[in-house]
């Protein structure tokens, strides 16, 4: 299991809704629209064919693999997952 931020910028507010709605449904912590999540490649590919089905010309969303080591501020910590453990959010 890798861990992704999923960060998104959605021009018509139904769309934004939407997309939030699936976002948010995969995340393990973030802000309003920038969201940290634990994916398997399975629940990855799902998470882009959803997305790709609201998403408009003038839409973006990023998707970034975090690092194993990524640089963390503040009172920030990594959370570390088993491969066989089952996260529901």
């Amino acid at each position: 299991m890798q861990n992704f931020i999923i960060a998104y910028d959605i021009f018509n507010k139904k769309r934004l809704r939407q997309v939030s709605k699936i976002v948010h449904s995969y995340k393990l912590g973030g802000q309003k629209s920038s969201i940290e999540s634990p994916l398997q490649k399975n629940n990855l590919k799902c998470l882009v064919s959803d997305l790709n089905y609201f998403c408009a010309d003038e839409d973006k969303i990023n998707i970034i693999n975090v690092s194993s080591n990524p640089l963390l501020l503040g009172k920030a910590s990594s959370v570390e997952f088993e491969k066989s453990s089952i996260i529901i959010l």
